[in-house]
């Protein structure tokens, strides 16, 4: 049986761009372009996940979600926004949204969030907000790195390439994958800035450390995790 996505998002590129992706995937989409519409759709509560833009015409994301969780909906929700400061991220997850996806974000991971979602369901708390490899720790909440229980301060895009390395640690990522989920480019500039952010952000997470975190995988891409 193939399961339900609600996709409520008032831009049509890319509520037109989500729902040929996710309906590729094998997902059934149901589209509302505002809130009231998308409200009346979520409560029938027949969705296996609501993919949920934060600023909507008529009732807004957050008020959405509000009205759902206080019906006692409990639909796995993932809130779209490009409002990405830690108050907002908070202030999404406190309102009981599962999961909150930054725009502009790769559909890949959208994806990868949804079947996360749509797989456990609500049986478990939905939200990772601190990353971990080895005594590597990134608050994303907080935007707080630590290593061994060191304070490393990063720029934002360092932040951004830190946080992806480590939502693929141990797994190695191509340059393809990394102009993508951290510039959002969908071509190759031809350009170094990869090895320079790289550059960068090892000698602030592995200098001075007892063991390397990232490493360089000739010919393939790059990896963060312990070497075995």
């Amino acid at each position: 049986m193939s399961q339900k996505i609600l996709l409520i998002e008032d831009d049509a590129a890319t509520a037109d761009f989500v729902a040929k992706g996710l309906s590729e995937e094998g997902f059934v989409v149901d589209r509302a372009d505002n809130g009231r519409d998308g409200l009346f759709h979520a409560t029938d509560g027949s969705y296996d996940c609501v993919v949920l833009d934060r600023m909507l015409p008529g009732i807004d994301g957050m008020a959405v979600l509000a009205a759902m969780r206080g019906a006692g909906i409990e639909t796995p929700v993932i809130v779209l926004s490009a409002l990405g400061s830690p108050e907002d991220r908070v202030k999404g997850l406190t309102n009981g949204s599962d999961d909150y996806l930054v725009k502009p974000f790769a559909f890949a991971e959208l994806l990868a969030r949804i079947r996360l979602l749509v797989r456990r369901g609500r049986s478990a708390p939905a939200v990772e907000t601190v990353l971990r490899c080895d005594d590597l720790e990134v608050d994303l909440l907080a935007r707080r790195v630590k290593r061994a229980g060191k304070t490393i301060e990063l720029q934002p895009r360092e932040f951004r390439l830190l946080e992806f390395m480590l939502r693929h640690a141990e797994q190695v990522v191509t340059r393809t994958m990394l102009l993508e989920g951290v510039w959002d480019y969908h071509f190759d500039p031809g350009t170094n800035v990869i090895d320079v952010h790289l550059s960068r952000l090892r000698k602030k997470v592995d200098e001075g450390f007892a063991r390397p975190l990232l490493h360089t995988v000739r010919g393939s891409g790059y990896r963060l995790g312990v070497n075995p």
